[in-house]
């Protein structure tokens, strides 16, 4: 493997987790815990996590790959979902 497939791969291993990692964020803040759920409420549980989860590919300039995370620690995403 050459440095540049390494890191291909590493990056490719992050990106997989950023958007686990921004829900975490969310879910152990108290304050934008209480922003979300009021945005769920108001929005619907899928508008919500697809917008974050598209502001967060925007954000790091991420490319959709088939190979996701499949075992998010974050509950307020589950793994099926798809963020465009």
């Amino acid at each position: 493997m050459t440095s540049s497939e390494i890191a291909n791969q590493a990056i490719q291993t992050l990106n997989k987790k950023i958007t686990n990692e921004v829900f975490l964020i969310i879910q152990n803040d108290r304050a934008l815990m209480h922003e979300y759920l009021r945005a769920v409420e108001k929005e619907g549980l899928d508008k919500v996590n697809q917008t974050i989860g598209k502001k967060v590919k925007e954000a790091y300039n991420l490319v959709n790959v088939n190979d996701r995370e499949n075992n998010p620690s974050c509950t307020l995403i589950q793994s099926h979902q798809k963020f465009e």
